[in-house]
C-alpha cells in the first residue's frame, strides 16, 4: 500500500465568520502529482496553507507523513513555494545565495555548507535552468526566473514533498516550460507534489490527479478535467496574473 503523505480530514476553514473551507477531505500518496484547481476566491490556496498548518482548522485533522500537522517538525522533508513572493525582496543576494538558502532545514544554521549542499545547489540551478545566472543579482532576473529561483530553492533541500502556490501565474513561457521540466525530473525520482493552479498550460501532461475546488467544497476529485471556455482556446495565452484569493488577513509565514 502506498504510503499517505497529506492526509486532510473533514477540513473547515472560516475567517472573520465567513466560511472559506467547507467539510473538505483530500489525501495524497507517495508519488503523485496533484492540482489544485479553482476560479479565485474557490479556497484552494486556503487548502494548501491548512495543509501546512499556516492557517488553523475549526474543524477537522490533517496530517503530514502520519504525523498530526502542529506536530510535525521535519520540515527538512517539505519544500514549499508560496504565491507570487518576489525572490529579490531588496537583498543583494546572488540567485546560489537565495537557492542556497533553501539547505537551512536539512543542514543546520551553524554548519557551514559542504560538498552535499553545494551539489544540491548546482543540481536545482541546472533543474530550472539557471545554472548561467547563478553569480547574478536575483534582483536583475525577470519576475519568471525569480520564482524559478524560488522553485530551485525548495528543490534544493531534496525534499519528499514539494507544495507550489500558483507557481506559473504571470510568469513567461520560457519559465513555464522549465517549471515543468523541474517538476517532471522531481516525480521521476519519486517525489510528491501538490500544486494550486488556475489553469495547468505546459503542467498539464505532468498531473497525475486533479481536485477542483468550488466555494470551499471539493467538486471533483479524479481525472484533470477539459479547460472550458477562452481557457480551451488554442491561442490562449496562458501568461497572466490573477487577483488575490482570500483576505489578506488569512496569509501568515512561518
Amino acid at each position: 500500500m502506498t504510503p499517505e503523505v497529506i492526509s486532510l480530514t473533514h477540513g473547515v476553514v472560516g475567517y472573520d465568520g465567513r466560511p472559506v473551507l467547507r467539510d473538505v477531505s483530500l489525501t495524497v500518496t507517495a508519488g503523485e502529482v496533484v492540482a489544485i484547481l479553482g476560479a479565485n476566491g474557490s479556497g484552494k490556496s486556503t487548502l494548501v496553507r491548512a495543509v501546512l498548518g499556516l492557517v488553523p482548522l475549526s474543524a477537522g485533522a490533517v496530517t503530514l507523513f502520519g504525523q498530526q500537522v502542529r506536530r510535525f517538525r521535519q520540515w527538512q522533508r517539505v519544500g514549499y513555494v508560496p504565491q507570487r513572493l518576489g525572490a529579490g525582496s531588496g537583498v543583494p543576494a546572488t540567485v546560489a545565495e537565495v537557492v542556497a538558502s533553501g539547505r537551512l532545514a536539512r543542514r543546520g544554521i551553524l554548519r557551514p555548507p559542504g560538498r552535499a549542499d553545494r551539489e544540491a545547489v548546482a543540481s536545482a540551478l541546472r533543474a530550472v535552468g539557471l545554472a548561467d545566472r547563478a553569480k547574478d543579482p536575483v534582483a536583475t532576473l525577470s519576475g519568471g526566473q525569480q520564482q524559478r529561483t524560488l522553485i530551485a530553492r525548495a528543490l534544493a533541500g531534496r525534499p519528499e514533498l514539494l507544495i507550489l502556490d500558483e507557481p506559473t501565474a504571470g510568469v513567461d513561457t520560457a519559465s513555464q516550460e522549465a517549471f515543468a521540466g523541474a517538476l517532471r525530473g522531481f516525480a521521476a525520482d519519486g517525489g510528491t507534489v501538490l500544486l494550486v493552479a488556475h489553469e495547468l498550460g505546459p503542467l498539464r501532461p505532468l498531473i497525475s490527479r486533479a481536485v477542483v475546488v468550488h466555494h470551499g467544497v471539493v467538486a471533483h476529485d479524479g481525472a484533470v478535467p477539459d479547460p472550458a471556455g477562452h481557457h480551451a482556446a488554442p491561442d490562449h495565452d496562458h501568461v497572466h496574473p490573477h487577483g488575490p484569493e482570500e483576505p489578506a488577513g488569512l496569509w501568515s509565514t512561518t
